[in-house]
């Protein structure tokens, strides 16, 4: 029998690039759904994720990072992110344990100004720093904003992470189960069998290259009577020279990168994968708008 005074809603995780938002979200639903790299504009596209426990449902949406556009690719992803805050319940702003606020920081304090949405506070990667630094962090960040709560966890270990959700429910109201309570994502499984492709490439290349890289799945077929599945996917690149570096000396480099996802994306599916990888050269498809929407960025999100 469901909770009477069950809650539910919508909570936005923002935050500038690479502070740990995706692996925040994994952490909270207990499975891989967001991919996760050191490098920048890891998440492109909004993933909605749900957590369900006894006291309610949260649908979690882990939008691009926050930051200066510097192409239609960038203007597409901070508008999804700016947007992505009018429709939620809860806005979770992840920060790194630091007392310097930076330019990028005063950026998104000077976006939730213009909204009425409670907003948490997450100092994330507290495993790195002091204990006794915490306060101070903290007391750096308490005067830029008006912040319904203030969380100081380490997503990557773990810490303090069982105290965010019902700082959360706080701030929701009663309501519906929106999905079923096994649902862990929205996202079509073809598009994680995407993500988990770039992640793989963004992991093994070199820094220069993963921001212009696309994967477009061309082929995702259950042999008929056999319980694996035919993938085909091509990973996009801006350069000749970079199609060179993702090939690798007699293929190795693809055929790493195409190892790694097999396993994850085996996981994920639970059947066996047969994957094969190919790489093209699309110069300039960051600035295509056709090309943004062939891959998957579609302007219609940022509604």
């Amino acid at each position: 029998m469901m909770n009477p005074n069950f809650k539910s809603g919508f909570v936005a995780l923002i935050g500038r690039p690479n502070v740990g938002k995706s692996t925040l979200m994994n952490r909270l639903i207990g499975q891989k759904i967001a991919i996760t790299s050191s490098k920048p504009q890891t998440t492109r596209n909004r993933i909605q994720t749900v957590y369900t426990g006894e006291e309610g449902q949260i649908i979690f949406i882990d939008t691009p990072g926050i930051h200066k556009a510097k192409n239609k690719l960038g203007e597409y992803m901070v508008n999804v992110a700016e947007n992505t805050l009018r429709d939620v319940d809860v806005i979770l702003w992840l920060v790194e344990a630091s007392d310097f606020i930076g330019a990028g920081e005063r950026h998104i304090a000077e976006v939730l100004g213009k909204v009425t949405t409670p907003v948490i506070l997450v100092i994330n990667k507290i495993d790195k720093v002091k204990k006794e630094e915490i306060l101070t962090f903290i007391d750096a960040y308490k005067d830029i904003h008006e912040f319904a709560a203030i969380v100081p966890l380490s997503a990557l270990k773990g810490e303090n992470t069982e105290s965010l959700v019902p700082e959360i429910m706080k701030y929701l109201s009663e309501g519906p189960m929106y999905y079923d309570e096994d649902t862990i994502t929205d996202q079509p499984e073809r598009q994680i069998t995407a993500e988990i492709i770039r992640e793989k490439a963004l992991r093994n290349l070199d820094d220069e290259i993963p921001h212009g890289i696309a994967v477009a799945i061309d082929i995702m077929k259950e042999r008929k009577g056999r319980n694996i599945i035919d993938i085909d996917a091509t990973i996009i690149c801006e350069r000749n020279s970079h199609k060179g570096i993702i090939i690798g000396k007699q293929g190795v480099m693809l055929k790493k990168i195409g190892t790694e996802a097999r396993k994850d994306i085996e996981a994920m599916l639970g059947i066996k994968v047969n994957l094969k990888l190919w790489v093209k050269v699309k110069k300039d498809w960051r600035d295509s708008d056709f090309l943004l929407n062939n891959f998957g960025y579609n302007k219609s999100d940022n509604c």
